[in-house]
């Protein structure tokens, strides 16, 4: 295996957390009802679209029209999307910063609507400390597609036998597979540095 020079963090879930039961915990109390709401109304695939770079209007309004009587609840994904992401996760952090100081070339390919990445971008400062940030609501292409991995490459002259991408999605891991990546699962922090050292990258 060819010596890994570049390094590519995934974001949400690796470096910060995200989960956005946190505040539909208040908004919608009952775990039935709320766990309907996320399998049929504001689902994963619906928002992933916001990553591709739908508007949140847009996104919005198409929803109201399916679901009416759920309007405030639809427009409370967007308005308390700062309470889902209350905090980085410390360990990985530390490994960022091991990594780059070790000399690897460190980016961030993240999918990430475009504005909720710039509020982001506000709180934690850790993401303006590497070479560079390719976000998939900027560009209109989203993991595990490879065309985002290709570009990402090509972006940040990536030699892909030589870079490793690190994502909390098996099926983003295995996108980078596909575009000649080597890639990691991430878990967490301990699993991180345990997979690097295995790499023979210094964390």
């Amino acid at each position: 295996m060819s010596e890994i020079r570049h390094i590519v963090f995934d974001i949400g879930r690796v470096l910060i957390h995200y989960d956005p039961v946190i505040p539909y915990a208040e908004i919608i109390p009952d775990p039935e009802k709320r766990r309907w709401f996320f399998e049929n109304v504001c689902t994963a695939e619906w928002n992933l679209e916001q990553d591709r770079g739908r508007t949140w209007r847009e996104a919005e309004d198409l929803l109201i029209a399916e679901h009416p009587d759920w309007s405030e609840e639809i427009r409370a994904f967007r308005a308390c999307w700062h309470d889902m992401v209350p905090h980085a996760y410390d360990g990985t952090v530390e490994i960022l910063h091991k990594v780059m100081h070790a000399g690897h070339d460190v980016t961030l390919l993240t999918n990430f609507a475009a504005d909720t990445f710039g509020e982001a971008r506000q709180r934690f400062d850790f993401l303006d400390k590497t070479r560079g940030i390719t976000v998939s609501g900027e560009i209109g292409l989203i993991k595990p597609d490879v065309e985002i991995y290709n570009h990402h490459a090509a972006a940040f002259d990536l030699e892909t036998a030589a870079t490793l991408f690190i994502d909390d999605s098996e099926k983003n891991v295995a996108g980078a597979i596909s575009a000649g990546w080597h890639a990691v699962h991430f878990r967490d922090a301990q699993t991180l540095k345990n997979d690097l050292e295995r790499l023979g990258v210094k964390a």
